[in-house]
């Protein structure tokens, strides 16, 4: 027994028809699940729901994955100034921040981040060169730049 085309052409293994996958697919290890928010109608106080999305063992393409984690996006660095000391407690408002693991301020990194919310994070400021310098943020879908989003004032002690 062979494999054939449609027009009764053998098929040899060297010329099967396939082609490598650009999306492969991926098994799922853990249960995972999503969190939406309790919608007007709940009738739940505030706080979210989880669903199950993925049971363990499930068998996703990779791209299913990679749509799950938004990148994360700045709307405001407040307050945009502060000493070059550094010790200056930011706060960052923007959407999808709950998956930030890291902050940067030119090229030395924040200390203290808390992320407080999927829209807000605070993080202290290291000390730093007078003028204004990019605010990194590193998240689970890739590095998210504010350019010159903070600007050091005058020089360090």
């Amino acid at each position: 027994m062979g494999l054939y085309r449609q027009d009764g052409t053998r098929i040899t293994k060297a010329a099967f028809p396939a082609a490598t996958l650009d999306d492969p697919p991926v098994r799922v290890t853990e249960d995972i699940y999503v969190s939406e928010p309790y919608g007007r109608g709940d009738g739940q106080p505030e706080g979210s729901k989880r669903l199950l999305l993925y049971q363990a063992g499930t068998i996703v393409l990779r791209s299913a994955v990679d749509r799950l984690f938004n990148p994360a996006a700045i709307d405001s660095i407040s307050p945009a100034t502060g000493p070059a000391a550094g010790g200056t407690t930011v706060t960052i408002r923007g959407s999808n921040l709950d998956g930030v693991s890291a902050v940067s301020f030119g090229d030395i990194g924040g200390t203290d981040l808390r992320v407080r919310s999927t829209d807000e994070l605070t993080v202290k400021t290291p000390q730093g060169v007078a003028g204004a310098v990019d605010v990194e943020l590193v998240d689970d879908s890739g590095p998210v730049m504010k350019v010159d989003g903070f600007a050091y004032e005058g020089a360090a002690s």
